[in-house]
């Protein structure tokens, strides 16, 4: 009978981050990228041409000179509710173009 030793999957994820804390850090910027259509909605998604998150700064370019002004006046709270749903702080700043 071989024996083996339970470990909780919880665990198993901290353990692997802590290994790979670059595939770690990949992770959270998609979750912030996926976040991005929940946060703002549909409307905004379909507007929205690229989205991606380097070094801390999320890139967003969108079609509509409106809605880029509209972002760019709320981009401390997108922050905070982008950040929010990743889990932890993935971006300190968002810039729109």
């Amino acid at each position: 009978m071989r024996r083996t030793h339970a470990q909780p999957l919880g665990e198993l994820l901290q353990e692997f981050y802590n290994e790979h804390p670059q595939l770690r850090q990949k992770i959270l910027e998609v979750r912030v990228v996926r976040a991005w259509g929940e946060v703002l909605g549909l409307s905004v998604s379909k507007a929205t041409r690229s989205l991606y998150v380097r070094q801390g700064t999320l890139y967003v370019s969108v079609d509509s000179s409106v809605l880029r002004n509209e972002l760019m006046l709320n981009r401390a709270h997108l922050v905070k509710k982008l950040n929010e749903c990743a889990g932890a702080a993935v971006i300190r700043e968002i810039v729109i173009r």
